[in-house]
């Protein structure tokens, strides 16, 4: 199985999905009105394009003959719609980021800096992995 990398991005009316360098025989991108939308509509682009090639006759290009397993990487807007169950404020306060800020960057009123999403990324990882430990 081989991990392929798809970038989520919220758009203005809408969501996209894409894979940027993982696969080069094909360019490979979905659209929706949601996140989910947006991946089913790359899925079946990735379909469609095997198709094509098997329908032709022609031998599947190498990127695509493998079980292939996404991997999402998601702007800011993009992320916390799609895990809206994590509050923003909270969120922000736990991980020493400006709550005001982390909203603007959320509603694409300001982007963060490498910097930024760096701590922003780590506070997910620690609030993942705080949820793994956690037993009820």
């Amino acid at each position: 199985m081989r991990k392929v990398t798809v970038i989520i991005e919220k758009g203005i009316d809408f969501y996209s999905a894409y894979i940027p360098d993982d696969i080069k025989s094909v360019f490979l991108n979905g659209q929706g009105k949601t996140i989910s939308g947006a991946i089913e509509d790359l899925k079946t682009a990735l379909e469609e394009a095997i198709e094509t090639y098997v329908g032709e006759g022609s031998p599947l290009p190498e990127d695509l003959s493998k079980d292939l397993k996404f991997e999402f990487k998601y702007d800011i807007a993009s992320l916390f719609d799609h895990f809206d169950e994590i509050n923003i404020s909270s969120f922000a306060r736990k991980n020493g980021i400006n709550e005001s800020l982390l909203r603007k960057y959320r509603n694409r009123l300001a982007f963060a800096s490498e910097r930024q999403r760096k701590k922003i990324e780590s506070g997910l990882h620690r609030l993942g992995k705080s949820l793994i430990e956690a037993t009820i």
